[in-house]
């Protein structure tokens, strides 16, 4: 990672860096020697500066993203790690949470790169954006989840050919994980205790390979899953 402050680690905004693969990127940039910034609506780890954001709110997530970038003194890279679901029937999902998964996994995304692109393109920095391999592989009971994925593939690759050589763009198409996503969900939707799951910290490290790059290099996509995942290819 290169640091758009001489003498200062890179600083990285991670959207949902509070738990999950969001907290497992936070721990992967302070452990490189980075500065991790975090949005989020629950605190992260100690010490690790953060702006509280309901990012279903994209306006408040925009400024948000301008308050921390300003507060710490510029942005080397974004990534978007906030992402919810609330698997079921299209017909059984409520109005108000289906906009909201969308809301948060896509618009959201789209809303913090935006609000973060005068600094990016000042320090020639990077954008991972976060999808799912249920962003290229359909299943039932996730239409507002497969929507909202597959709208990250499509609007990250638009956003690599649209700042191609200003800013180093990635999409990141990650399997299950072993985090909490599951754990709210109604038993029919969990995975099952023998399920094949990766670390988020594994996942994490392909994060940090991405903005690793050197300049004039990027990785434009990155698949990463558990050898036996089931919803990839």
């Amino acid at each position: 990672m290169n640091a758009s402050a001489p003498g200062a680690g890179p600083s990285v905004l991670v959207t949902g860096g509070s738990s999950g693969l969001g907290a497992a990127v936070v721990a992967a940039v302070a452990k490189a020697g980075g500065r991790p910034l975090v949005l989020d609506r629950q605190p992260p780890a100690d010490g690790v500066p953060w702006a509280e954001c309901d990012l279903a709110d994209t306006r408040a997530a925009e400024a948000a993203t301008r308050h921390l970038a300003e507060r710490s003194g510029g942005l080397d890279a974004v990534v978007t790690a906030a992402g919810v679901d609330v698997p079921g029937r299209l017909a059984d999902i409520p109005g108000d949470t289906w906009d909201r998964i969308v809301t948060i996994d896509l618009l959201a995304t789209a809303a913090v790169i935006r609000a973060a692109l005068p600094w990016l393109e000042e320090s020639r920095g990077n954008v991972v954006t976060v999808a799912s391999t249920l962003g290229v592989k359909a299943v039932g009971d996730a239409t507002a989840y497969c929507a909202a994925k597959f709208g990250v593939v499509g609007f990250t690759r638009a956003l690599a050919a649209e700042l191609a050589g200003t800013v180093g763009v990635t999409l990141l198409v990650p399997g299950g994980m072993r985090t909490a996503f599951f754990d709210e969900r109604d038993a029919r939707y969990r995975p099952g205790p023998d399920a094949s799951l990766n670390d988020p910290a594994d996942t994490a490290a392909a994060v940090l390979f991405a903005l690793s790059q050197p300049p004039g290099c990027t990785i434009r996509e990155l698949v990463v899953c558990a050898e036996q995942e089931s919803s990839y290819p």
